[in-house]
């Protein structure tokens, strides 16, 4: 299984280092990055295998959504199925 993390914020130091704190914490393991800096704004998306979270799925997302809260950064967890069903449509 696996989902797709999302965040998009004002650039800062740390922030991936934030996100991969959080992914090593629930025992998610980051497949590919893709992220840029445009400007001032920091958008990145994330491939996460969750095939051994620690934690059920709402719980990581959860975590994510308080992290970018703390933060100001919109920080997203989408199960792949969903993503995938999304854009089938």
């Amino acid at each position: 299984m696996r989902a797709i993390l999302t965040v998009v914020g004002k650039d800062t130091v740390g922030i991936m280092a934030k996100i991969a704190s959080l992914c090593s914490t629930h025992n998610v393991n980051i497949v590919d990055i893709n992220q840029t800096v445009m400007q001032d704004l920091f958008c990145m998306i994330m491939l996460c295998d969750i095939d051994k979270i620690k934690t059920d799925f709402n719980s990581f997302s959860d975590a994510a959504a308080e992290l970018g809260e703390k933060d100001n950064l919109s920080i997203h967890v989408m199960h792949e199925d969903i993503f995938n069903s999304m854009h089938k449509i």
